[in-house]
């Protein structure tokens, strides 16, 4: 794997971390369940990775930071030079770890560096969650990525993730 850049806890990334993820479009009764499974997460401080640019993912960013739960954010550019105040007390207890796979030069995501950090994500973890990928969105192509790793991905029982179970996504239990 790349040289990473890094802010917060290293040993972090020695937890055996579930990666999650989500189009920016999700339909209602997914965005309850995503939230549902980061307040489980958290009551099982169970650690995640992922690199919460889409608003569901903020979500389950926010349910977690708010626990001790181990965090990793993988950042789509450079570590930034001020950290936001959201991060300070979760990087001072050590439950965070935030990571760039990218340089000082790469100062904004792009869909590039955003598809490189999903690729980062995905290596990095243990189990790959989606909560939802839309059809022919940059979260289902990933998703047929995902799924050659050869780790265990999952998403949630509902008609409208039937993508994902076809490219063999098992269903949450």
């Amino acid at each position: 794997m790349a040289l990473l850049q890094k802010i917060g806890s290293e040993s972090i990334q020695d937890l055996p971390s579930t990666a999650f993820f989500c189009s920016i479009r999700c339909p209602g009764n997914l965005i309850l369940k995503a939230y549902d499974l980061a307040q489980r997460w958290r009551a099982e401080n169970q650690p995640v990775i992922g690199g919460f640019h889409s608003p569901v993912e903020r979500e389950v960013l926010k349910v977690l930071l708010r626990s001790q739960t181990p965090v990793c954010m993988v950042l789509a550019r450079n570590l930034p030079k001020r950290i936001p105040v959201e991060f300070r007390q979760p990087l001072d207890e050590g439950r965070l770890l935030l990571l760039s796979p990218f340089d000082s030069k790469t100062k904004r995501a792009t869909q590039e560096t955003s598809a490189h950090r999903n690729q980062v994500v995905a290596q990095w973890a243990t189990k790959i969650v989606v909560a939802y990928a839309a059809l022919g969105s940059k979260t289902e192509a990933f998703c047929r990525h995902a799924v050659k790793l050869g780790k265990p991905c999952f998403t949630f029982d509902d008609p409208r993730t039937a993508n994902l179970a076809d490219m063999g996504f098992k269903f949450l239990a």
